[in-house]
């Protein structure tokens, strides 16, 4: 009996030559062909991969399945980022977007992203239905079905989002600015598109290498110390911005090499685009964000909403109503303007012309921010334990049975997506098992990293014990 396929908080991932085969990827291309040609009258799929070892053999078998299926099939040259093709669903007008990339995950990962003809993830209850009707075996002669078809279109979407890129942001005034600018693509996919944008600043890791030097792609503190080091070294840096692998996510640090979370760059965002450019709209959030982003949202007088993790829950509202700012504390953040989809280039862009119009360094605009939400630290540890002990703690979670940790007490606790253990206003604990990654996530919020670190510390030993 075949293996039975599941997607997770963000697309199904499967460790190479294992589970993630020419075979699966087959399957489930079979259950999203069918699913397209029952919702939609003449069909068209993009699709595209990034840089993971055989992306382009994975690409080339879902296509093939598409156009046996008499689907359109519009196949991006080279790699690309996954918001390259939430944007090329829409600027195409096609029926759905593939991916095939397993975005931040370790290099032994693939995976297969679904996107939505709006421009970002598709829906959770669609995704169930093609998961639903994934067969059990592909049954395609796939060597014999060419892709030298009319169906098959090849177009350029790098340049599509660099074109895009360029209409929507004041690339000249960045470069006037003098600003001091590096990027660390991480090996990934967003490796060329800077470099087309803003050619005058420095490039880490902007080289192609599926192994991704043995490094997952997850641009957070401890994978990016070679960006640190390279801060430190020159000396002279104003920001820096990493992405993963597929360029959804981001990450930033500081002229004095510190990184600086999503949650500060989502309350940064929230107070340009509100502040300085007098844009309005709701501000939806992950459950895992800073609930300071509804402090910031409500002194602008806007509309907030905490949702469930995972993006698609704030695409769906980011589809339906205005919306200036979506975000979660994994570093997927999108805005107003742009696509409902995350984008770590666009919200680096953004953040680097707030500093170039402000004329004010990334510190001096966190210190704005802090004069309206308070100053604040935060930090995730992910640990990876048993799946015993890991079920063990969500137990106790879900039966009340950590009412404190350590000297920490619980005031009250918060159940939209996993666990949070609120201790006063200003600090916090959240407990959640991973939906892509064998893990259990705990992050902290405290006035100081000091205090962060106490409490994750503490957690981990209650959560060992």
């Amino acid at each position: 009996m075949a293996n039975k396929i599941k997607f997770g908080t963000d697309g199904w991932r499967a460790i190479i030559a294992e589970e993630y085969t020419v075979e699966n990827v087959a399957r489930v291309s079979l259950a999203t062909a069918a699913w397209v040609k029952q919702n939609f009258e003449n069909p068209s799929i993009v699709i595209g991969h990034d840089c993971r070892f055989a992306g382009d053999l994975f690409m080339r078998t879902a296509a093939k399945v598409f156009v046996n299926a008499g689907i359109k099939v519009k196949m991006a040259e080279g790699f690309i980022s996954t918001p390259m093709i939430s944007l090329a669903a829409v600027k195409l007008k096609c029926s759905i977007g593939v991916v095939i990339t397993a975005s931040h995950n370790p290099p032994s990962y693939n995976g297969f992203k679904l996107k939505s003809h709006h421009g970002g993830p598709l829906s959770p209850g669609l995704v169930q239905e093609i998961e639903d009707i994934i067969p059990e075996e592909c049954g395609l002669d796939l060597e014999n079905i060419s892709l030298d078809s009319s169906l098959v279109e090849w177009v350029d979407l790098e340049t599509m989002y660099v074109d895009h890129a360029k209409a929507n942001f004041d690339l000249k005034a960045i470069e006037d600015s003098g600003l001091v600018l590096a990027y660390d693509a991480m090996y990934g996919a967003g490796q060329n598109v800077l470099k087309r944008l803003l050619p005058n600043m420095h490039f880490l890791h902007c080289e192609h290498n599926p192994s991704f030097m043995g490094q997952a792609p997850e641009p957070i503190a401890k994978n990016l110390k070679p960006l640190e080091e390279f801060i430190k070294a020159e000396g002279n840096i104003d920001c820096a911005l990493a992405t993963d692998g597929d360029a959804d996510r981001i990450g930033l640090y500081n002229g004095k090499a510190e990184f600086i979370d999503s949650h500060h760059i989502i309350l940064l965002l929230v107070h340009y685009l509100a502040k300085y450019k007098g844009m309005t709209g709701k501000v939806a959030t992950a459950f895992s964000t800073t609930p300071r982003v509804k402090v910031m949202a409500d002194h602008y007088n806007l509309p907030s909403e905490v949702v469930k993790i995972g993006f698609k829950y704030i695409a769906d509202i980011m589809v339906a109503e205005d919306v200036l700012v979506g975000g979660e504390e994994s570093g997927g953040i999108a805005t107003k303007g742009h696509i409902p989809e995350r984008d770590g280039i666009w919200m680096g862009l953004i953040i680097w012309e707030f500093m170039a119009k402000s004329g004010k360094s990334l510190d001096d605009l966190i210190d704005e921010v802090y004069e309206i939400v308070g100053a604040f630290k935060f930090e995730r540890n992910d640990l990876h334990i048993t799946e015993a002990l890991k079920l063990k703690a969500i137990a106790n979670c879900e039966n009340g049975v950590y009412t404190n940790f350590g000297k920490y007490t619980v005031d009250n606790v918060g159940t939209i997506d996993g666990f949070k253990f609120f201790f006063d206003e200003n600090r916090w604990l959240m407990i959640r098992p991973s939906g892509t990654e064998p893990v259990l996530r705990t992050y902290a919020e405290a006035p100081t990293m000091e205090e962060v670190r106490d409490i994750l510390a503490i957690a981990e030993a209650t959560i060992r014990n």
